[in-house]
């Protein structure tokens, strides 16, 4: 708003976004910075504004891009080495829709290797480390983006979700990280980890940021095998409805086992909160939790070996520990656990989405807990423990987003996530917002 009132230039937002990432650049948030150009299109902004020209409702902001995707000129090395030197010929599909809704491009965001776990400890890059205590893990595998929206080195990030890589860093970090519904938001260009489980969204301070990113986003893309020919909606106009007579199920099954205290209690009471303004909060169970861990481990295991194929057999020591780990267990699966896999993935996505035509929200944490110490750090285990919460919903294309409820004890962010039947991105914004304005978690940052 400031913007479009000529109170802010653009060039003022930027280079103030540029100077914090200067100032903090030991956060490792950004793999490549693109500083000249994005105050290049910055003064380009501001000379629209002057004109009275509309260049989108992202015009003039500053944005990051999880290096994932393809920004033509510019280096996309999935956090790894053997594409540490992959320069881009072409914009990916939403490189192409954030410059039409005019965004200005900051940099391209560090990430756990290949986005295949959830620390952002990259050996190639170097850690990412969270804004809140650089001790701690800001969550994965966009681990990056979260650190700069947190930190205020961009107003908003892209990201993409497989597992729970959007939700997990923003809960992780004290941001909003929004997974829309699958085949939502075009993935030509980028990098995938797992056809059938990859998802884009942004990661932004507020509800609102992330619904109008979500508006630029949106849309069918003919050169996106997944991409789904449905008309987006207008994700903001409905923001402001609030939650009565909304439809609240928290699950008494799987996403509550093994959660720490201060995250049960911050969670419990953003149900309360949501019950105070006029939500129905109903606890009942899910059906087929049990089936979830196993189901997610088949497919995005051997989606990925699948992607690796020729890398994995040829370069094994271009790849750090852990991913290749699980590269080499999603290679051994065999094609009857992978039907299988598929089959229940069917009838988890068919049940649970009847469920949800009774049901407007499902409210659950986004992390069993908070970010756990840099330190000593397994990945693999931290993948099972941390996408616990999160994954179901990749596995069953659901949109999902995770807003900030709480902090511990010890002063760590902690997240909320609600996630709602397929294309109900509106809704579901909407009742993230209500909670969003009912608090004050969002208006927290890190003293960095």
């Amino acid at each position: 708003m400031q913007l479009r009132r000529r109170s802010l230039s653009s060039v003022e937002l930027v280079r103030a976004c540029l100077e914090r990432a200067d100032a903090l650049a030991g956060l490792g948030a950004f793999i490549t910075r693109t500083a000249d150009t994005a105050l290049a299109d910055a003064a380009l902004a501001d000379e629209r504004f002057a004109r009275g020209v509309d260049g989108g409702p992202l015009q003039g902001i500053p944005v990051a891009v999880k290096d994932l995707f393809d920004v033509a000129g510019v280096p996309t090395t999935g956090g790894s080495r053997i594409l540490a030197r992959n320069v881009a010929a072409r914009d990916a599909a939403v490189i192409e829709r954030l410059r039409a809704a005019g965004a200005v491009l900051v940099g391209k965001t560090n990430l756990h290797e290949w986005a295949f776990g959830v620390t952002s400890q990259n050996p190639h890059f170097g850690p990412a480390k969270n804004p809140w205590g650089a001790a701690r893990i800001p969550g994965g595998s966009s681990g990056g983006s979260a650190v700069a929206v947190a930190a205020g080195m961009s107003h908003m990030a892209l990201g993409t979700d497989t597992g729970g890589s959007i939700r997990i860093p923003a809960a992780l970090c004290g941001v909003v990280g929004l997974k829309p519904t699958y085949g939502r938001v075009s993935l030509r260009g980028a990098i995938p980890l797992s056809w059938t489980l990859d998802h884009a969204g942004p990661l932004a301070r507020t509800v609102r940021d992330a619904a109008l990113s979500l508006g630029a986003l949106a849309g069918y893309d003919e050169g996106d095998p997944v991409s789904v020919d449905r008309p987006a909606d207008d994700y903001a106009s409905a923001l402001d409805e609030g939650v009565r007579g909304l439809r609240v199920l928290v699950p008494s099954t799987h996403f509550f086992g093994e959660v720490d205290p201060d995250v049960e209690r911050a969670v419990r009471e953003a149900a309360a909160t949501l019950a105070s303004l006029g939500a129905t909060i109903e606890e009942r169970p899910l059906p087929h939790t049990e089936l979830l861990r196993a189901a997610q481990r088949a497919i995005i295991g051997s989606d990925a070996a699948a992607f690796h194929r020729e890398n994995l057999e040829g370069r094994p020591a271009d790849y750090g520990a852990d991913v290749l780990e699980r590269l080499r267990a999603g290679a051994a699966i065999d094609g009857v656990e992978l039907a299988r896999a598929h089959r229940d993935r069917d009838v988890i996505r068919r049940d649970w989405t009847a469920l949800l035509g009774r049901y407007d929200v499902v409210l659950t944490p986004t992390t069993p807990v908070p970010a756990p110490p840099r330190a000593g750090q397994d990945a693999v285990a931290a993948a099972a423990r941390l996408t616990a919460n999160t994954s179901p919903f990749n596995l069953t294309g659901l949109p999902a987003i995770s807003v900030p409820c709480g902090f511990t004890a010890e002063g760590l962010p902690i997240g909320l996530q609600l996630a709602a039947g397929p294309w109900r991105e509106a809704v579901l914004l909407r009742a993230a917002h209500a909670y969003e304005r009912a608090t004050e978690w969002h208006t927290r940052h890190p003293q960095t």
